[in-house]
């Protein structure tokens, strides 16, 4: 069978990269919390009925040390555990804890966070200071502005640093009062060297996220979510997306959302095996440089 196949199941994952030549996965967005908290984020999905009108059974639901162990058997040699606030005075809780995290955990890269407040710039740049080498914002549930003139001399800060900025902003799976890629592209021209990463690809604005790509040229797609089947029956992707890939191709990253996710890992390896194999202008090229090469500049490895 050929690679661009992509794996079956998540015990075909090592195997398959290996037919790739892919050293190791690199994971740009995963979730690692304090353990009160991510049973806070599990008990909302819990009733995702409620929040989003479908079920949402999170497919990772263990301890600590088995999530990693079981990333490492699925080859994942870096990943960025990404935290992010919704209220005030949880930006600096947070980033102690995930830079503490990061240089502790192997495989996992140092990150932060960040909120609208005062002081926030200082913060970062403390962040930064102690080696963060990835930053979350999500302004769906943080429900802030990114445009927050608190925010503009952070955004500086992370433009100057060059440190990816993952950054959920899109309307999937819910809208929020801030979101929309026509709110953060506002963002982007105020600050056009930023180094960013548009989580879930813009979901479900997928045309909006390819055209900041096409404009700014350090900002980036990841994959988290995108194009499995669980996603398609709510934000399916445009019926030409590989071809619409090509011109960006070096800028689409590994995301997965793990553990979070309500399917298997190698479902999402599968999508984009799938993008990879329906032009030929990809193939197994795009997939090393999307499960590999691209998070890995990004991250400085």
């Amino acid at each position: 069978m050929s690679p661009l196949a992509g794996p079956a199941t998540d015990v075909d994952v090592r195997g398959w990269l290996d037919e790739l030549g892919i050293p190791g996965l690199v994971d740009l967005h995963t979730h690692f919390l304090p353990e009160r908290m991510l049973h806070k984020v599990w008990a909302y999905f819990d009733q995702a009925r409620t929040h989003y009108g479908m079920d949402w059974p999170v497919q990772y639901r263990h301890d600590e040390p088995t999530r990693l162990r079981l990333l490492d058997e699925l080859g994942v040699t870096t990943f960025a555990p990404l935290v992010y606030p919704h209220k005030p005075g949880m930006a600096e809780w947070l980033n102690s804890w995930a830079l503490d995290f990061g240089h502790r955990t192997p495989g996992a890269v140092p990150t932060a966070t960040l909120y609208p407040e005062p002081g926030m710039a200082g913060s970062m740049r403390d962040a930064l200071d102690a080696g963060a080498r990835c930053v979350k914002v999500h302004v769906q549930v943080g429900g802030f502005d990114p445009r927050d003139d608190l925010l503009d001399e952070v955004w500086g800060v992370l433009a100057e640093a060059a440190v990816p900025v993952v950054i959920h902003c899109g309307h999937g799976p819910i809208r929020g009062e801030h979101t929309g890629l026509d709110v953060f592209g506002e963002v982007l021209r105020r600050h056009p060297s930023l180094t960013v990463v548009l989580a879930h690809a813009g979901m479900p604005d997928y045309e909006a996220a390819l055209r900041l790509v096409e404009s700014f040229p350090r900002v980036h797609l990841d994959t988290t979510m995108v194009g499995v089947a669980f996603s398609e029956r709510f934000a399916p992707l445009p019926a030409d997306w590989p071809a619409r890939l090509v011109p960006v191709r070096d800028r689409i990253v590994l995301g997965t959302d793990y553990p979070n996710i309500p399917y298997p890992y190698a479902d999402q390896l599968a999508a984009i095996a799938g993008w990879a194999a329906a032009d030929e202008r990809l193939g197994a090229e795009f997939l090393r440089s999307v499960l590999h090469d691209a998070p890995s500049r990004l991250l400085g490895l």
